[in-house]
């Protein structure tokens, strides 16, 4: 007979967290894909993180790939303390939406 976990209750509050914008749309794909929120899973991702084990399955890996190459992202770990925004970030994306039919 499998093992039945009880649930763990905790106290979750709303935060208001800058990430790349093409990250979140992959981050919100495999959320979806899994049928969880956003929030779960970035908290299964941290979590795994905190104890050295991959969060994801190989066929999940997979899909990311794929998600990766579909909304441009080109970021990879070693890329992650080198991130700087741009001054005109926002402007460049508003020039951007009004060249595209």
């Amino acid at each position: 007979m499998p093992e039945t976990r009880k649930p763990k209750y905790v106290e979750r509050v709303q935060t208001g967290v800058r990430i790349e914008k093409r990250l979140l749309k992959v981050l919100k794909a495999i959320a979806q894909h899994g049928d969880m929120s956003l929030g779960d899973l970035l908290e299964g991702i941290v979590l795994h993180a905190f104890e050295g084990k991959t969060p994801f399955s190989a066929g999940t890996r997979a899909r990311i790939a794929k998600l990766k190459s579909v909304y441009g992202l080109d970021l990879n770990a070693q890329d992650s303390h080198k991130l700087s925004e741009s001054k005109d970030a926002g402007r460049q994306e508003q020039e951007q939406d009004r060249h595209d039919p």
